[in-house]
């Protein structure tokens, strides 16, 4: 076990491999409503784009590609939060972006619990949660990871 100084790390920004960098950096910033960075656009070609939060509150994401091709279920994902109103118009809000259902787990721990595994055009994975707003209204039973 270390026993050094204590110093600690934080989360500079989150990178996803990908096939095309532009077009996946393009289907997300309307998902999690966010934009190039100011004065470093990403443009079509571009191997490495990188997208952020305009409120600066949210995790940096950076698209990367690479030549392998998603083979097997993500070992990370994001779990996404509405910002405003509730899961299921969220839900379909990303169904008509393009994301495609992985796994439906609403209701899993009773009525209005619960959320849905999708993917995005490459196949990585990430959750559409409860908002805050349902979660207080509703908190999901003592070890629902949805709480």
């Amino acid at each position: 076990m270390w026993k050094g100084p204590l110093v600690a790390s934080f989360v500079s920004h989150l990178t996803v491999d990908c096939s095309d960098a532009y077009l996946l950096s393009e289907w997300w910033k309307p998902v999690l409503g966010y934009q190039d960075v100011p004065d470093d656009p990403n443009l079509p070609g571009h191997d490495e784009c990188m997208i952020v939060d305009p409120e600066g509150k949210g995790v940096t994401v950076l698209f990367i590609e690479v030549p392998e091709s998603k083979s097997v279920k993500n070992r990370l994902h994001l779990d996404l939060r509405p910002r405003e109103g509730a899961r299921d118009p969220e839900l379909d809000r990303l169904l008509a972006h393009g994301a495609t259902v992985v796994a439906d787990r609403r209701g899993q721990y009773g009525p209005g619990t619960g959320w849905v595994t999708l993917a995005d055009p490459e196949g990585n994975e990430f959750c559409i949660l409860r908002s805050s707003a349902e979660v207080a209204e509703q908190p999901a039973p003592a070890g629902a990871a949805d709480a």
